[in-house]
């Protein structure tokens, strides 16, 4: 980028999945527009993930419309490398104006005049409006009960890469979604000894009847969910492509050895205590396993599908005996545990968009994407418009919206009124007139 300002219509900050479909349906739109990407195209799958990390969906379904993954098997699950690249070659597929390497400083309305001004770390930009294409996962969030501890190896999930950046000893993994229960069993079969803290989740089956949860969640009419269920805001799921992709379950894990615990409360001299919710915990998340059955066999049986009986499906692992007594407290010098993992989530960071688009506790304010603030946008956030949002097929769908909304904002904008299309004529008259003597 040069020293001087540049200008666009639409800046849009951020190139992962939400900034390349932000790209791709304003350039269908003939909004002129650029991307910033501060590092490279979806990076935070290529290095803000554990190595063996693959998409949690299958590649029939985790993908956008105009492209398919070419060397995945649509029912496989696509590594974190691979759909990097997929992101990358859809970028050039519609010559995205993607611009990497530049990292955006501030965002700050103009006074007495349109749009915003935007600090870089390589210059000045000024745009009519600005997306946040930034997403959810922008802050690793260890929560303030973390031990005080030098002898303990303690990092957040984004930071986890494998078994073997881990010393020797047991390993506490604190939260049980997608990501903790995954690196919890990847770290049980490399042969450490895991306890894993569980706390609430929903625990949908990877497939059922011959057909993925994805697919079971969209006939259902579930990923169109327009909000979430009242006190489910803190229940995550616990879903896995590792492996050819298989049901999470917990007791299974169990019985292979892994400690299954309650939510983690509080480390005071060496010990950590833990809720004693485990067990309520594993039973709500059966209710939300067997629910989706029901609801499968339901909608089977309505519609006179072929599909096959699964009968094992509801068959379950009897209760271990971390269970049947769950542990209340444990010495971790004594139980040999020399890291924990906190895979406790991520908050957002808008700090550097100083903007009037926010709640007191710093939360975006917006109606599917269009924020309160005029000409700010967000993408990429859980429950955008739907519960499918944070999914990759999701976020283009919300793309399309926001994108159609910038897009009718510029049609209000080039309105002219009489005096003023008349004003034109009279100016295009004049032009052609002295281009006339000219010649």
């Amino acid at each position: 980028m040069s020293t001087e300002i540049i200008k666009t219509d639409t800046l849009v900050v951020g190139a992962g999945q939400a900034g390349v479909a932000m790209s791709e349906h304003l350039s269908k739109l003939g909004v002129p527009h650029l991307v910033l990407e501060r590092n490279r195209i979806a990076e935070r799958w290529r290095t803000g993930r554990w190595d063996s990390l693959v998409a949690n969906g299958p590649a029939w379904h985790d993908r956008f419309p105009g492209l398919e993954f070419d060397d995945v098997d649509p029912d496989g699950f696509a590594p974190k490398e691979r759909v990097a690249d997929y992101f990358e070659a859809y970028a050039k597929k519609f010559n995205a104006p993607i611009r990497t390497g530049v990292e955006v400083k501030s965002v700050v309305r103009n006074v007495g005049r349109p749009g915003f001004t935007v600090e870089t770390c390589e210059g000045v930009i000024e745009a009519n409006r600005v997306v946040a294409a930034t997403g959810p996962f922008q802050r690793p969030v260890i929560p303030p009960i973390a031990p005080q501890d030098p002898r303990l190896l303690q990092i957040h999930s984004a930071d986890y890469r494998n078994p073997q950046q881990l010393p020797e000893g047991a390993v506490l993994v604190v939260g049980a979604g997608s990501s903790g229960v995954q690196i919890a069993d990847e770290l049980q079969r490399s042969g450490k000894q895991v306890y894993l803290s569980v706390g609430a989740h929903d625990r949908p089956p990877r497939a059922y009847r011959n057909r993925d949860f994805c697919w079971w969640l969209g006939v259902l009419g579930e990923w169109d969910q327009a909000a979430m269920k009242p006190g489910r805001e803190h229940v995550t799921i616990a879903v896995s492509g590792a492996h050819g992709g298989r049901t999470i379950d917990f007791r299974g894990l169990a019985h292979r050895g892994m400690t299954l615990v309650g939510v983690t409360e509080a480390f005071n001299n060496g010990v950590v205590t833990f809720k004693q919710d485990l067990r309520d915990n594993l039973k709500r998340g059966d209710e939300n396993y067997l629910a989706l059955l029901d609801a499968a066999d339901a909608y089977v049986e309505r519609n006179g599908l072929d599909l096959p009986q699964e009968p094992e499906a509801r068959e379950t692992y009897p209760d271990p005996e971390c269970v049947k007594n769950p542990l209340i407290d444990l010495d971790l010098a004594k139980a040999g545990i020399t890291s924990i993992i906190w895979a406790t989530g991520f908050a957002v960071d808008y700090s550097w968009l100083q903007v009037a688009a926010f709640d007191d506790k710093g939360k975006p304010q917006h109606q599917r994407g269009v924020s309160s603030e005029p000409g700010v946008y967000f993408l990429g956030l859980p429950w955008q418009s739907r519960r499918g949002s944070s999914f990759i097929w999701g976020v283009w769908h919300d793309a399309k919206h926001v994108a159609d909304h910038i897009a009718t904002q510029r049609k209000y904008l080039d309105y002219q009124d009489a005096e003023q299309r008349e004003a034109a004529l009279h100016s295009s008259a004049n032009t052609k007139a002295a281009d006339t003597v000219d010649a």
